[in-house]
């Protein structure tokens, strides 16, 4: 598998870009900053973007999805977080941020199976940092998003976040087998099994 990420930004966001062993068809997730270094990036391994993936609307995730994109590309996000993209109010922490107007956006909900280049990706709705956090969940990883970081979890403070939905989907993740890579959408990898013996906002659920 090819896996890299561009976290050279401020909020020191992931993007994680991903391909199938033997394909030359990258996927793009969390395409927040960057767009130029991240298609060069792409271009380096020898890999062309097919599709982006966003695991939420918040600005830091979708900023430079309109760039990245272009006229070719679509993004996928999950329907309750679509309208983050042209209505600032939606990203939910009050800071002032310009839209994201995406040429190309095709919504998803839970269950959602997407495949590109080699490997089938299938939607976890994860609400709670945002109504529309979504998981995207593979045979071999699991793209986290806000929801759970390594040795941490995301926050469900802002304006459209809720902490009962973020409890039930944290109980989701914990269903999800030990040996996964768990991938963020800040901060290092981790695994599941890891994240479920230390992390200290998921031994409570327990």
């Amino acid at each position: 598998m090819y896996l890299d990420v561009f976290d050279r930004n401020a909020f020191s966001t992931n993007c994680w870009m991903v391909a199938a062993e033997g394909s030359d068809e990258a996927v793009v997730v969390d395409p927040g900053f960057g767009p130029e270094e991240v298609h060069e990036t792409l271009r380096l391994a020898g890999k062309r973007p097919v599709a982006v993936l966003a695991t939420h609307g918040h600005f830091d995730h979708i900023g430079s999805a309109a760039v990245f994109c272009g006229d070719d590309l679509p993004l996928y996000v999950h329907e309750a977080d679509r309208a983050a993209l042209t209505d600032p109010g939606a990203w939910g922490s009050g800071m002032p941020v310009p839209s994201v107007e995406v040429k190309d956006v095709r919504t998803v909900v839970e269950g959602d199976e997407l495949g590109f280049g080699g490997f089938t990706i299938r939607v976890m709705h994860t609400p709670g940092h945002t109504p529309g956090s979504v998981c995207y969940l593979t045979d071999g990883f699991v793209f986290s998003g806000d929801l759970v970081f390594a040795g941490s979890i995301g926050r469900s403070d802002f304006p459209n976040s809720s902490p009962r939905d973020m409890e039930l989907s944290l109980r989701r993740f914990l269903e999800l087998r030990d040996e996964l890579p768990v991938y963020p959408g800040h901060g290092p990898g981790t695994t599941v099994g890891r994240e479920r013996r230390s992390n200290p906002f998921l031994v409570e659920l327990r």
